[in-house]
């Protein structure tokens, strides 16, 4: 497991009360990750791979933990159980809502995100209490209204 520090800049001379954990550091978890970090939150993103990190910017001011985050030895040591939020964002969708679950009931995390590629599975995971963002649906709607943009006139 890896484990970088915070850089020093606003997070690093103030502790951190309320932050944020981002499971996946791809496209979408180094952007998310990121954009926390720039607007002053805490940020611990967790990915299997040391390189992922690299898609995260110089001026990224939270922490980088290597490893499987399906495994609660690493949730212990990102302290989840004192995170304000999960989003879960790798490439798989088991993954994700198995991480979320856990980020919703064994730690009570108060605000629980998962990625969902298949839109099926959705609504069952919002009578967990686990908010889902699907792309497929994002990416209908997003064109729909390009298509249609007088139907947002409505």
């Amino acid at each position: 497991m890896h484990v970088r520090a915070p850089a020093k800049g606003r997070n690093a001379a103030r502790p951190v009360k309320a932050f944020t954990v981002v499971v996946g550091c791809g496209r979408l978890g180094a952007h998310i990750a990121s954009s926390l970090s720039e607007s002053g939150e805490g940020v611990v993103i967790i990915d299997v791979s040391r390189e992922a990190f690299l898609k995260l910017p110089p001026s990224f001011d939270g922490m980088t933990m290597t490893g499987d985050a399906a495994e609660l030895s690493i949730l212990e040591e990102a302290d989840l159980a004192s995170a304000s939020a999960l989003i879960a964002v790798t490439e798989r969708d088991n993954t994700n809502i198995m991480i979320a679950q856990i980020a919703r009931e064994l730690y009570k995390v108060p605000r629980v995100i998962a990625r969902l590629y298949d839109p099926d599975r959705q609504c069952v995971y919002q009578e967990f209490g686990i908010g889902t963002i699907s792309p497929v649906l994002l990416s209908t709607k997003e064109i729909e209204h390009i298509l249609h943009p007088e139907a947002l006139n409505i």
